[in-house]
């Protein structure tokens, strides 16, 4: 549970023209935010959803799209069977879309740092999804491993299988001089 900080004393309030008074604070007012949202308290993996979840809301519209077939041969209004229809297609096409991803974020950060042969040090991971029916795919950002990285490179992976799918690596252009490295 946070607690929300206390709110500072008023000393004056102060006319400014036909607008409404602006009141000056006591003591300077720091925002913070709420535990629960404080990211650096945070300790644990990052766990990606499963595209597979997609099937959940295919399900729905596949439900209201037997609902409005239902309704629609009960009823001589023909917006309830194009919306049969509509809902059909896209709970369909939730269902082909919605992937089992047997990939997971650490096994592709093993492979990409296999792929681009040098140690890596940091590296970032963004699920992204390929094509018609959305396959997914991992694309890794790396940066070596000495300071400040020399080198960096990007692969991407197909999610399902594990096989490359593209990898460019590439002499660091960011120049860190400026920060004293």
């Amino acid at each position: 549970m946070s607690t929300m900080p206390e709110t500072p004393e008023v000393n004056e309030t102060i006319q400014v023209g036909d607008q409404l008074p602006v009141t000056e604070p006591s003591e300077e007012f720091v925002d913070s935010l709420p535990q629960d949202l404080d990211i650096s308290a945070f300790v644990g993996p990052t766990v990606f959803p499963d595209v597979g979840r997609r099937r959940v809301s295919g399900s729905i519209y596949l439900i209201l799209a037997a609902t409005c077939a239902a309704g629609a041969a009960q009823s001589p209004n023909r917006g309830l069977l194009a919306a049969a229809v509509l809902l059909g297609l896209l709970g369909i096409y939730h269902f082909i879309s919605g992937w089992h991803q047997r990939i997971s974020e650490t096994d592709a950060l093993v492979v990409a740092t296999r792929t681009v042969g040098f140690p890596v040090g940091h590296a970032s991971a963004a699920l992204s999804w390929r094509g018609l029916r959305s396959r997914p795919a991992w694309r890794i950002l790396l940066y070596s491993a000495d300071e400040p990285p020399s080198m960096r490179g990007l692969v991407e992976l197909d999610a399902m299988d594990g096989h490359i799918l593209g990898e460019y690596t590439e002499k660091n252009p960011e120049d860190w001089s400026k920060f004293g490295l």
